[in-house]
Parts: C-alpha cells; structure tokens; sequence
C-alpha cells in the first residue's frame, strides 16, 4: 500500500467523525501502535471494526472491500490487497477491545443546542435511559460469559448468547452519551418481565 495514504485514511464518513490523528493517538495510549509495518496497522482495524458496526449483516471480507474501495478507484492502494478472513480475525485480538472504549469515550459528546427540537427543556438537556440487547455468535465462549436467556422452554434455552446495553441517550439527536455492556444475566426490570431481552 502506499505510505502516503497513511494506512487508509480517506475513509469518508468514519475519517471525519473519527479523525485519523485521533484514532492514532488512542492507539497508542492504548499500547496497540504496532512495531513494524503490517498489512492490517492499527488504525485501519479500528476503521474495519467501527465499520462492521455500520454494515453488520455483510460479511467480513465485504465489509473490508467497502472500506477501501474509494481508494482503489482512486489509485491510491498501490500493492496493497485486502487479506485473509483469518488475518482479519487476528488484527482484531491484537488490537482488542480498549482502544474502541477509548475511542467512544473521547467523541461521545452531547450536539444538541438550544434550537435542537427536543433537546432542551427550561434550560435544562433532555437525557434519557434506555437499554437493549443483541444476540451474539453462538460459541460455547459466548456462551459461558455471556449466557442466554430464558423462554417458554425453560433458563438458558434461547437460541443465542445475547449481550445487554444501558446507555445514556441525548433526546433530541439519539446520540448515545456513554453506555455499560453486561451478560444478558444481568436484570433489569424490563428483561425480568420479558425474558428474550428484547427492546
């Protein structure tokens, strides 16, 4: 690939929400900077992974040739191709889960002002508490730390391990101000009356 593309840092959307310095820098905090040059560097990993977010029915491989498709019409890839799926699942346990919190934790910010239809109630910003769940891969890992929710048949039966999120919403945009990731064996109100765990 060509070093002048820095690693893949025309990204659209991804790159002007979560600037390439940045997600640099949150990297390193995080002692994930890699020591030598890799086909998969850091920063594009967090690029693919907030990108399966974003496309979470595609799968891996597709979502990596979305993400640089751009550069390719542009000729900006140079010998650059897009690795492996197994290579893809490594770059991802080397990078792990923490440059991703940090990411989160440095950019989630309230937008709304004053004029933001719902935002604001007598001066004060309109915050709001919600949860949910989403299944998960069903591995026997996932299993075993996350769990899976009760049906009709009986605990533990559901098809899928699911993970549960709370989180802390800005009423007027729907941006998500912080969130708590659990097993979907921890309760609330909701999840003891409807033992899916759906929302």
């Amino acid at each position: 690939m060509s070093a002048d593309v820095g690693e893949l840092s025309g990204l659209g959307l991804l790159t002007l929400v979560y600037p390439p310095g940045l997600v640099d820098r949150v990297v390193a905090a995080c002692g994930r900077a890699e020591h030598r040059r890799r086909l998969l560097p850091a920063r594009l990993v967090v690029y693919f992974v907030l990108a399966l977010a974003l496309f979470s029915p595609a799968p891996y491989l597709e979502v990596m040739r979305h993400l640089v498709e751009g550069l390719r019409g542009q000729g900006l890839l140079g010998d650059w191709h897009i690795p492996a799926k197994s290579s893809l699942f490594r770059a991802r346990q080397r990078l792990g889960p923490e440059p991703l919190r940090v990411l989160f934790a440095t950019t989630a910010k309230p937008m709304g002002t004053e004029a933001t239809p719902g935002c604001f109630w007598r001066g004060l910003r309109l915050l709001a508490v919600d949860g949910t769940c989403w299944d998960v891969a069903d591995s026997p890992a996932n299993a075993a730390a996350l769990g899976r929710p009760g049906n009709s048949r009986g605990h533990d039966k559901f098809c899928f391990p699911q993970v549960r999120m709370a989180c802390l919403i800005e009423v007027g945009t729907h941006l998500v101000l912080d969130a708590e990731l659990a097993d979907c064996r921890t309760g609330d109100d909701y999840a003891d009356e409807n033992p899916t765990c759906s929302s």
